[in-house]
């Protein structure tokens, strides 16, 4: 039986991922912050990525285990939609902790784990490579860093032969889309800068959400990603045109689109 450690494990992605895993005959370590009941193949391990005393923590149990890891699979991450120059010190530094630095740490941490063969995935998003729309860039920044992390990462991991991929997902049908629209609504109630036309903006997020897809495809994929013998380093899935069209045009041009949309 192969043992594998996913982050993130109780939210739609992880959750239908860490399922799909253990029917695939893999032993999964669940980390998230907030747990469920231990399972058939299925270790739930409660822990917070972005404290170093709890991420050990959850290495020594893990070691209780098994002694190797043929691979770790991050979907731990947060939704924020804010202005760059309204956003409160401590929710600038949060969105990194968890979208960024939590990776990081989990990599470090279970690194002597891993052996000659093992995977990493890390899930960014569709906007990692895009550029940002108006007031989601704090979410775009980290998940940009987190695509050339997880890059850098692979150039150097390929020299212990292990691999290391993302997966650009898109919208997916989990609690993500609910959040969403929550912040949207809280920040135009909140802003002191801008004029927000919340109905126009609402417009644009919900074609991005538009073609949302089940967390199943997503598991699917990770795992198809995770058993390639030699996995490129980039996958992606449910790609929206609408954004990918804008991102063709010169950047003169988006910042004309989007300034005619919003004021």
């Amino acid at each position: 039986m192969k043992d594998i450690l996913v982050t993130g494990a109780y939210g739609g992605m992880g959750y239908a991922t860490i399922k799909a895993l253990a029917n695939s005959g893999y032993r999964v370590f669940a980390l998230d912050k907030n747990i469920g009941k231990a399972e058939e193949n299925i270790i739930p391990i409660k822990a917070d990525i972005t404290s170093y005393e709890s991420v050990q923590e959850s290495l020594e149990l893990v070691k209780g285990y098994t002694e190797s890891l043929c691979g770790i699979i991050h979907f731990a991450g947060v939704y924020m939609l804010d202005s760059l120059v309204e956003i409160e010190e401590d929710q600038f530094r949060r969105i990194f902790d968890i979208n960024l630095n939590g990776v990081y740490l989990i990599n470090k941490t279970f690194l002597p784990l891993l052996f000659c063969g093992s995977r990493i995935l890390i899930t960014t998003s569709e906007l990692a490579p895009l550029d940002p729309l108006p007031f989601t860039g704090i979410y775009a920044i980290t998940k940009g860093a987190l695509d050339k992390y997880a890059y850098s990462l692979r150039m150097e991991l390929q020299l212990l032969d292990i691999g290391v991929s993302v997966l650009r997902a898109g919208a997916v049908e989990t609690k993500m889309l609910g959040v969403s629209t929550s912040a949207l609504d809280r920040f135009c109630e909140r802003t002191k800068l801008y004029s927000c036309n919340a109905t126009r903006f609402k417009k644009i997020v919900d074609s991005v959400e538009s073609r949302c897809v089940p967390p199943e495809k997503i598991a699917r994929k990770a795992i198809s990603i995770i058993n390639k013998r030699k996995p490129k380093f980039a996958y992606s899935i449910n790609r929206n045109p609408l954004l990918l069209l804008l991102n063709a045009l010169p950047k003169s041009m988006q910042l004309w689109v989007i300034k005619k949309i919003l004021k």
